[in-house]
């Protein structure tokens, strides 16, 4: 126990002195050519592997990760109340925001896709382990700065993180219209923005670079704390819907397969999907049955639902018709 509080005792020990934190953090910083085509390189990469739901080409994206520079650089500004730093950083941090939704939509508008993959839609519903997820790597990356020995963890961090994805998506969204998941993934990348801040504040405090001087004059804290609780509410609604989704799905499948009242095992659930725009929220099945599904039997699903669950959903089938055939030969 007490070797474990030493090593919290020591954990700004051996970090980069103050000044030298605060040199670096100001040339990561500045709107430079080098940022900017970073920016627009990472971009392109992105947005095309969201076109064409390449993981990979993604991840490439996400390595570049220039936006991960200045916001580390407004972490610290915030904290140590540097005016210069803290200008610096936000527009760059704006200019690259603007330049990647920018990029993408230009990019969505000349290709012009008419329905987007999942990589996509993926990052149109960030729920609050989104937030979590932002904050540990944002923890990290601000460690990394300090002590430059594992520098190595940024590529592993910007991964997890991914703010330059869900950028693309926002350009991409609008360039097609979509304003519901323009929305979705505008918060998916704001959440980032925030985990990350936050989590490189509370890294810099515990390095010791903040004095208690600073720290009350300081509004850092008390607006990271009102925006993560602003986000904590969408988020939250999103994150529930997601177990509910999750709930609803796994229920279908055991009333479709073990319910004595339906007794359909040939129903075979290809795809699902909750839409809770509708009221009853409606869940959507496409499926893949040998008989035909009746409306009879439709009926009694939603009942079983909403008794297992005490919501009412209504249910949709798709239905694929499902053919069995032999070769000649087969006995």
């Amino acid at each position: 126990m007490q070797k474990t509080w030493q090593l919290f005792k020591d954990f700004g020990l051996e970090a980069i002195p103050i000044l030298k934190v605060r040199e670096s953090l100001l040339q990561d910083s500045q709107l430079t050519q080098n940022y900017l085509v970073l920016v627009i390189s990472s971009c392109l990469i992105a947005t095309l592997g969201l076109l064409i739901n390449s993981t990979a080409v993604i991840i490439g994206a996400m390595i570049i990760a220039p936006l991960m520079l200045p916001l580390r650089g407004f972490s610290f500004a915030t904290l140590e109340g540097d005016w210069k730093l803290l200008r610096q950083s936000f527009i760059s941090v704006a200019v690259g925001t603007i330049l990647a939704i920018a990029c993408s939509g230009l990019v969505g508008l000349i290709i012009g896709l008419p329905e987007f993959g999942s990589e996509v839609l993926s990052r149109t519903q960030p729920t609050l382990i989104d937030l979590l997820i932002a904050i540990a790597a944002g923890g990290v990356s601000g460690y990394a700065k300090i002590r430059p020995s594992i520098g190595d963890a940024i590529p592993g961090t910007a991964i997890a993180v991914a703010l330059m994805p869900p950028l693309c998506v926002v350009g991409l969204s609008l360039s097609q219209g979509d304003w519901l998941l323009a929305r979705g993934a505008l918060l998916l990348y704001l959440t980032n923005l925030i985990g990350i801040n936050l989590a490189c504040l509370v890294v810099y405090v515990l390095s010791g670079y903040a004095l208690s001087s600073e720290l009350t004059r300081s509004l850092s804290w008390g607006v990271s704390a009102t925006l993560i609780i602003m986000l904590t509410v969408p988020l939250g609604i999103s994150f529930w819907r997601v177990l509910s989704d999750a709930r609803a799905k796994e229920s279908l499948r055991q009333i479709l397969s073990h319910s004595s009242v339906i007794q359909r095992p040939d129903v075979e659930i290809l795809k699902s999907n909750v839409d809770w725009r509708t009221e009853p929220p409606s869940l959507k099945l496409v499926v893949r049955a040998d008989k035909k599904i009746t409306s009879e039997e439709v009926g009694m699903v939603e009942q079983i639902l909403t008794k297992k669950l005490h919501r009412s959903y209504q249910v949709v089938f798709y239905v694929t018709p499902s053919q069995t055939v032999w070769s000649s030969q087969a006995k």
